[in-house]
């Protein structure tokens, strides 16, 4: 049985949509996709790389990602998250980690947005541990604020944006609104109302 969510927080979500202002059209999200896929078979093509897909905010991203690229991937998927439907990170949780297929292989991660790096420091260091012979990352965004100590930084980025809550393509609102069409930030009096 399915429980839909209370009305109230579904009229959040489109208040915030309302309110929030696109900073990069659709258009200029997949010509940062165009570019990314372009470093990435420049730098991965021949390595018989696998993708690993960040759950759930990289499934967009790296959706978008794969047929771009002209060179055979084999694609798995990691699961961490310190947001859970929050709009402030907390603690890593980890749902899926990475499996003995990596072991000697070269690995990319595909991500939403980095921020403080918390979560792709965790990956990256995951990947290691199990053996990857090289780990790269991609995200989509890159948020120009200060990283946390150790944080590695994107090898491929397809956008900069400011310090600013983003959702839309796998960045979310409360778990709503990966898929809006762009990508927006919330104006500052949502966040603290």
């Amino acid at each position: 049985m399915t429980v839909d969510p209370a009305p109230s927080l579904v009229e959040e979500v489109g208040a915030v949509l309302a309110a929030a202002e696109r900073l990069f059209s659709p258009a200029e999200v997949e010509a940062a996709l165009g570019r990314m896929a372009a470093e990435i078979g420049t730098e991965l093509a021949g390595r018989d790389p696998v993708v690993l897909c960040s759950m759930v905010g990289g499934v967009i991203p790296t959706g978008l990602l794969l047929p771009r690229l002209g060179f055979p991937v084999e694609v798995d998927y990691l699961h961490v998250t310190r947001y859970r439907g929050q709009t402030s990170g907390g603690t890593l949780s980890w749902f899926r980690g990475p499996d003995e297929r990596i072991s000697g292989r070269t690995v990319l991660i595909v991500d939403d947005v980095l921020d403080e790096g918390y979560t792709l420091r965790a990956m990256v260091e995951a990947c290691r541990e199990a053996g990857a012979s090289a780990v790269y990352s991609a995200v989509l965004v890159v948020k120009a604020v200060p990283r946390c100590a150790g944080s590695p930084q994107a090898d491929f980025a397809g956008l900069l944006a400011d310090d600013r809550y983003l959702f839309g393509y796998g960045m979310d609102y409360k778990n709503y609104l990966r898929n809006a069409a762009g990508i927006y930030a919330l104006p500052a009096s949502i966040l603290t109302s």
